[in-house]
């Protein structure tokens, strides 16, 4: 049993979050066009029972909800499996694709069907700010966990939500805690931790032992700002800058504690179109491109560091790839 809650503790579950009805089934079809191979070519379909849900040579962007999903849980085992024990996890969030939602609060007992989600970025766009977030990826961190459990007798993980480390109850955050038939399989997961929670994340590591403890989408940001950038240095202009908002120190003590990089599905837009970052533990840095008709990603380009815009930008260029609105407008060739 853990517990973060000292002296303080906010009634569970105040901001309901959206339960997602779920369909298993993954159906993807291959197309290899102009000897270019798109992310629904490298899809497979499920592995057999008791082997890994992902193949390390399949590269590939997911293309719904349930495909991520799988993904970042086998992404998180098979790494687990090699010693991982405290892993960081970013993902795409799902959200109406009319985005006729945003801002839109869902009754306690709302169904979604997930084969009408888009995946989207956490960012800007969501109008409802860091708690319209929490809405939407408490929710999908749940499935994750439960792919990621084994399913022992037939009975799925009791899976128990964390309010307390929300001290404000307006911060976005929450810690999720799985509970198994084996109790070395339970899992603590943080949701959209800032980092105010790093005493927490100790404290529940302390606890957890070889259990797996994983942070998914922290709301610090991966590409530094001139903060982050001081804040890493040692002194007293390290020591101020994590003062004022860097995130030096709060890495610092997360490295100390073991974590690492697991699976990060990132986005943004780039020369008009999408672009998404794909990044398991054991693999280079990958960069896709949507297609024009917004039904698959194309891979422009791999790194063994994150990518900078600028370096996106370039890949793009060398690929041929010009302004999406130049395209639109058939004044050059469709991706």
């Amino acid at each position: 049993c853990f517990s973060v809650a000292d002296g303080f503790s906010l009634p569970r579950q105040v901001y309901k979050a959206t339960k997602f009805s779920t369909t298993r089934t993954l159906s993807m079809s291959s197309s290899v066009e102009d000897g270019t191979t798109t992310a629904a070519a490298a899809s497979s379909s499920s592995a057999e029972e008791g082997e890994s849900m992902y193949v390390a040579s399949e590269i590939e962007v997911p293309l719904s909800f349930d495909q991520m999903v799988r993904q970042a849980a086998a992404a998180m085992r098979d790494a687990y499996d090699k010693g991982m024990k405290r892993q960081t996890v970013r993902i795409l969030l799902p959200r109406d694709p009319s985005s006729g939602q945003i801002g839109r609060y869902f009754e306690p007992d709302a169904q979604l069907d997930t084969t009408e989600l888009i995946l989207a970025p956490p960012d800007e766009s969501w109008q409802g700010g860091i708690m319209q977030l929490y809405r939407s990826c408490e929710p999908a961190c749940e499935e994750i966990l439960r792919y990621y459990s084994p399913v022992e007798g037939g009975l799925p993980p009791r899976i128990t939500e964390d309010r307390s480390i929300d001290e404000s109850g307006v911060d976005g955050m929450g810690l999720l805690i799985t509970e198994n038939v084996s109790p070395s399989e339970d899992v603590s997961c943080f949701v959209q931790p800032s980092q105010e929670t790093t005493d927490a994340v100790e404290s529940i590591c302390d606890q957890a032992g070889d259990r797996l403890v994983v942070l998914i989408n922290p709301q610090w940001r991966d590409v530094d700002d001139a903060l982050d950038t001081y804040s890493k240095d040692e002194g007293f202009m390290g020591q101020l800058a994590s003062f004022l908002g860097g995130k030096g120190n709060t890495l610092k003590r997360l490295s100390g504690l073991g974590f690492e990089l697991a699976y990060t599905l990132d986005g943004y837009v780039c020369k008009g179109g999408n672009i998404r970052l794909f990044k398991r533990f054991d693999t280079d840095w990958n960069v896709f491109a949507e297609n024009d008709s917004a039904t698959d990603y194309i891979k422009v380009g791999t790194s063994k560091t994150r990518p900078t815009y600028q370096d996106v930008e370039k890949m793009l260029d060398d690929k041929g790839i010009s302004l999406k609105y130049a395209r639109d407008f058939g004044l050059a060739p469709k991706l």
